[in-house]
């Protein structure tokens, strides 16, 4: 019988949650108890669990020079190169421990993954491409994250499938295209967001199948276009080269008019297309899903975020992940697996997939494990320790009951039985590092209050040869020795955006911004991807009413900005001159100060 929802406090946050009915027979079909805490408190615990950015140069077992690493070299941790940890050479069953019944199950598997060794990083079948993160098949990439299938891009995050693009954040299938934010299928594109199979657009937003646009919203199948208004093929060129796009002057200034044309017009309720019965935001080509973000091909689903690699199904609580039948996993590939790290197939093209793994971390090939770490292509194994398949059958069931019994307690009076991901003191990084700090940001006075570990900047062992104010202003005057300079940053660390001081210009970065007529930038890439990132919503939803109110958009849009126009609609809306009644879930804020309306109102002035 269906159960009823629920109320419940989280006992992370101690605010309350909801457990859907369908939430209940989602939990009673993998045969986990409900959550104690709530979907965004686990979304983040999982989070902490994710290094996106922080990397360093670190003397590892196995390389004479250092590996490029998430973890730094004051690590406790026992760090293997790539190719030593992908080798024969060791094998992690030389770890396997007796499970104590005496002793919490999570002190355990700590004491186990302090020994085991770790990767540098996450680095497979890529070519020269060294100096990348989290990633998967590239070819010639420098400085990209949690990205696969791609080739000569430069500065980037979730960039899939795309070719020769420079400081972008969740793309798929661009090329030629600079300083994108959730575009699809857009070629020699640059400074825009949201938009799909778009060719030549600049400074744009929520644009689709448009080319030759400048400084654009919502327009659907259009061309030869500034600041919405029409022009001839002719005339816009001629309009186009006096905007001297090359100039850093010029590239500031419209940047200045795009934030006042944003004001301007209306905003879907959500962003994303091809889907069906969704809940959440920034979803394509997704079905059923609720609380879901940031994430392509995913069906039946609940509180999930960045499922960008493939298709996801009938899976809860997955980041950054290939989930079939899964529930509560990070950055890993899982079919009727629950509570993993880091843990899947080699060859994700092969599926991803981790058949029944329970907690486990950077197993890879494996089936039917419980409490493993580092393991590759094992079975019936718990602790790194080797059973038959009876004798793992009959032990898991009598685990799981003292992991009730005998709960891990962390230092915040936190209570971890079976049902649980892992406590956020058994991850290997400092919260600043991980991708929480990007969408969760934290002090770090709050991170340490709240029980997670802060790390300080490392030592920086260069000297800055030349300031942003001495850059050329155009990309026409910049020499090639620019490449040697080491440039300061802006931010000067005077930022909570992991700031580094000053970066370089490569060659091959310098070629594109001639090619493409691109001025430099002037923030270093950590803080270029910061400035991205809050162009985004958040992931978080707020109950609100359309604000269309018949023949112009409602006064105030929003509380606390009666100085935004209102906008005036262009055609008669399903609700004539009455104001729209229809309500939804959206991830723009009732203080934000943009016009949001739903979808029948707004297809009818965009579509």
């Amino acid at each position: 019988m269906t159960k009823e929802k629920e109320i419940k406090i989280c006992q992370n946050c101690r605010n309350s949650f909801v457990i859907e009915p369908e939430d209940f027979n989602f939990y009673e079909k993998i045969n986990v108890p409900a959550p104690t805490w709530c979907p965004e408190c686990r979304m983040i615990r999982r989070m902490m669990f994710r290094n996106s950015r922080a990397f360093y140069l670190t003397k590892v077992e196995g390389e004479n020079k250092p590996a490029f690493s998430y973890f730094h070299a004051g690590s406790r941790f026992k760090i293997y190169s790539s190719s030593l940890w992908w080798s024969d050479s060791w094998d992690g069953l030389e770890y396997g421990k007796e499970y104590d019944f005496n002793a919490p199950f999570f002190k355990q598997f700590q004491k186990l993954n302090e020994v085991v060794p770790f990767f540098a990083n996450y680095n497979v079948a890529s070519v020269n491409s060294e100096y990348c993160g989290n990633v998967y098949d590239l070819k010639n990439c420098y400085l990209l994250f949690n990205s696969g299938y791609s080739k000569d891009c430069l500065y980037g995050t979730d960039i899939i499938n795309s070719e020769f693009c420079v400081d972008a954040s969740n793309i798929m299938d661009c090329v030629f295209s600079a300083e994108l934010s959730d575009c699809i299928k857009c070629s020699q594109s640059f400074f825009a967001r949201n938009c799909k199979e778009c060719i030549d657009v600049f400074f744009s937003e929520n644009l689709t199948d448009c080319h030759d646009c400048f400084n654009c919203v919502n327009l659907r199948h259009k061309h030869y276009c500034i600041f919405n208004q029409q022009y001839s093929k002719d005339s816009y060129f001629d309009a186009l080269r006096d905007f001297n796009l090359g100039s850093y002057a010029s590239f500031l200034k419209i940047k200045s008019e795009v934030a006042n044309l944003r004001q301007k017009y209306i905003f879907k309720y959500f962003h994303g297309s091809h889907n069906n019965s969704v809940r959440g935001d920034y979803l394509d080509y997704s079905k059923n899903c609720r609380m879901c973000f940031m994430s392509h091909n995913l069906e039946d689903s609940a509180y999930s975020q960045f499922v960008l690699f493939g298709k996801s199904h009938d899976s809860y609580d997955i980041t950054i992940a290939l989930g079939d039948l899964s529930y509560e996993i990070m950055g890993a590939g899982g079919y009727k697996s629950k509570f993993i790290w880091d843990s899947a197939s080699k060859d994700l093209k092969g599926g991803g997939g981790a058949l029944e793994l329970t907690y486990c971390m950077r197993c890879m090939d494996c089936s039917y494990i419980f409490g493993c770490v580092g393991l590759r292509n094992k079975q019936y194994c718990i602790l790194n320790k080797q059973y038959s398949k009876e004798e793992y059958e009959e032990l898991v069931p009598r685990i799981i009951d003292h992991m009730n019994k005998m709960p891990y307690i962390d230092k915040k009076g936190r209570v971890y039985k079976y049902g649980e991901f892992f406590p956020p003191e058994l991850s290997p990084f400092s919260y600043n590092e991980t991708i929480a700090q990007e969408y969760f940001p934290l002090t770090k006075e709050q991170a340490i209050e709240q029980g997670y570990r802060w790390k300080d900047p490392e030592p920086r062992n260069y000297q800055i040869t030349t300031t942003p104010d001495n850059l050329p202003d155009h990309i026409k005057d910049v020499p090639d020795s620019i490449t040697q300079e080491i440039i300061g940053c802006v931010h000067e660390e005077k930022c909570n955006e992991q700031c580094t001081q000053a970066f370089k210009i490569i060659p091959d970065e310098l070629q594109f911004y001639r090619k493409m007529n691109l001025p430099l930038p002037r923030l270093c890439p950590n803080c270029r991807h910061y400035q991205r990132l809050k162009q985004r919503n958040p992931l978080k939803l707020w109950h609100r009413s359309c604000e269309c109110a018949g023949k112009t958009s409602s006064q105030p849009p929003a509380a606390g900005n009666q100085g935004v126009a209102r906008y005036a609609n262009t055609v008669a809306h399903f609700h004539g001159n009455d104001p729209c009644l229809n309500e939804f879930e959206t991830s723009y804020s009732p203080e934000r100060p943009e016009i949001v309306y739903c979808e029948q109102c707004y297809n009818a002035e965009v579509a």
